[in-house]
C-alpha cells in the first residue's frame, strides 16, 4: 500500500489506540489558544483560600464592632459590597476578554456626579441618561479597540482621562439630590449581584463560552487581528463594563452619607482591578474562577469595615494596590496549573511531520539512502590459485575428478 492509501484509510478510521479525550479536541483551532479542558482544580484551590480569608476577617470585625454587622449598619455595609461588587464584575468582564477597561474607575465617579445633580428627577429620569451615556461611550471605545486592533487597557486609559476633563469641571462637592434609599433593598441587591457573579463564573467555565470570551487573548504576535467574531465579543465586554461602571456609581452615590467629591477616580479602577485579579481572573484574559469575584469582593469590603472600626486610614490607593499585588500572584497560578494538561490527553497531535490530527498517523517514507537494495550484494571474488590451474597437470583429466 503507497503513501497516499495508507493516509486516506487512517483518515478515515482512527486508530484503536487514540485516547477519546484527544478525539474531543481535533477541531481545536491552536491559532486561538491552547487545545483541550482548562483545568479548574487551581481556582477551587485559590476560592477556599479566599472564604478562610473572609471567615479570618469576618470573625475579627465582630470581636471589634459588633454592631456593624447589625441593623442599618449591615444593611450600608451590603449596598457598599454591591457597588464595589458591579465596579469588579465590570473590570473582571474586561479582563476576562484580554481588553481591560481602566476606565470603569472615573465613569462611576462621573456617574455618581450625574445622578447627585440630576437625582431629583427621579430615579428613571436621572440614572438613564447616565447608563446610556456610558454605553454609548462604551461602544465608541470598543471600536477604537476592535477596529484598530490596540490594546484594551492603552484605549480606556485615553478615555479615562476624558471623563476626568468632564469631572473637573466641578470643583465643589455636590449634594445628592434624589431620595431613593438602596438600603431598604439591600438584600435583594446582594442576592441580585451574587447570583450574576456565580452565574456568569459557572458559564465562564464552559469550555466554548470561556474559550469564545478569550478569542482576543494574543497566541501569537499580539499586534495580529483576531478575526471578527474576538471583535464582537470584545466590544460586547467593553460595552457591558462601561454599563456596570455607571451603575455601580449610582448606587454607592445613593448609599453614601455625604456628598459627591469630584476626583479623577482612578483609586477606583486600581481598587476594580485588584479584587477582579484577587478574584482568580487572569490578566492575560480568558481564565478565570466561579466564586472568585464574590468571595473577593466580600473579603475587600469586610477588611475595609473592619479597617473603619479600628481607626485606621485605609485609602483605595492602599487596598487596590495590595489586591493587585496579590492578584498577580494568582494570575501566576492560574497561569500555570491552570492551563489544559500537558501529558497529552488533553490535546490534538500537531498536523504535519506524519501525522494527522487527533494521533491518526500515516508511515513517514524513509530517506532514498536507508532504503534496502532489491538485491543483495555479491560477495567479493576469491583469488585464483595459480598452481590449481589445470595445465600444469602431468596426467590427463578424470571425468569425475572435479567436485560435482
Amino acid at each position: 500500500m503507497g503513501y497516499e492509501e495508507a493516509g486516506r484509510d487512517r483518515s478515515v478510521e482512527p486508530s484503536p489506540e487514540v485516547p477519546a479525550a484527544v478525539l474531543q479536541n481535533v477541531f481545536d483551532d491552536p491559532t486561538h489558544g491552547e487545545p483541550g479542558r482548562d483545568r479548574i482544580g487551581v481556582h477551587v484551590g485559590w476560592e477556599i483560600l479566599l472564604l478562610a480569608g473572609l471567615v479570618a476577617v469576618g470573625l475579627l470585625l465582630w470581636r471589634a464592632e459588633p454592631d456593624m454587622l447589625r441593623g442599618n449598619d449591615l444593611r450600608t455595609l451590603l449596598v457598599d459590597l454591591v457597588g464595589l461588587g458591579l465596579l469588579a464584575l465590570a473590570a473582571g468582564l474586561s479582563l476576562r476578554t484580554a481588553a481591560p477597561n481602566l476606565a470603569v474607575g472615573p465613569i462611576a465617579v462621573a456617574a455618581a456626579l450625574h445622578y447627585a445633580e440630576q437625582g431629583d428627577r427621579g430615579l428613571p429620569a436621572s440614572v438613564g441618561p447616565a447608563v446610556a451615556v456610558a454605553a454609548v461611550g462604551g461602544l465608541v471605545l470598543a471600536l477604537v479597540v476592535v477596529v484598530l486592533h490596540v490594546p484594551g487597557w492603552a484605549a480606556s486609559l485615553g478615555a479615562a482621562a476624558g471623563v476626568v476633563v468632564y469631572i473637573e469641571r466641578r470643583s465643589a462637592p455636590v449634594l445628592v439630590q434624589g431620595d431613593y434609599n438602596p438600603r431598604q433593598t439591600a438584600s435583594y441587591l446582594v442576592a441580585g449581584f451574587a447570583a450574576v457573579a456565580v452565574l456568569g463564573g459557572l458559564f465562564g467555565a464552559i469550555r466554548a463560552i470561556r474559550r469564545l470570551a478569550g478569542r482576543y487573548r494574543p497566541v501569537a504576535d499580539p499586534a495580529r487581528r483576531r478575526g471578527a467574531v474576538a471583535a464582537v465579543v470584545t466590544a460586547a465586554a467593553l460595552v457591558g463594563s462601561t454599563v456596570l461602571a455607571a451603575l455601580a456609581g449610582v448606587l454607592l452615590a445613593a448609599n453614601g452619607p455625604g456628598p459627591v467629591t469630584p476626583s479623577t477616580g482612578l483609586d477606583w479602577t486600581v481598587l476594580a482591578i485588584g479584587v477582579a485579579l484577587l478574584g482568580g481572573t487572569s490578566a492575560y484574559g480568558r481564565r478565570g474562577g466561579v466564586f472568585g469575584t464574590l468571595l473577593a469582593v466580600c473579603l475587600v469590603t469586610v477588611f475595609q469595615a473592619y479597617a473603619r472600626a479600628r481607626g485606621w486610614t485605609v485609602s483605595h490607593w492602599t487596598v487596590g494596590g495590595a489586591a493587585v499585588g496579590v492578584g498577580l500572584l494568582a494570575t501566576r497560578l492560574v497561569e500555570s496549573y491552570g492551563r489544559p494538561r500537558p501529558d497529552g490527553t488533553d490535546r490534538s497531535e500537531p498536523v504535519g511531520d506524519g501525522t494527522i490530527s487527533a494521533g491518526w498517523t500515516v508511515p513517514r517514507p524513509q530517506p532514498a539512502d536507508n532504503w534496502p537494495p532489491s538485491l543483495p550484494t555479491p560477495a567479493a571474488p576469491q583469488p585464483a590459485d595459480p598452481w590449481r590451474d589445470p595445465r600444469w597437470d602431468d596426467s590427463p583429466r578424470r571425468w569425475d575428478a572435479d567436485d560435482r
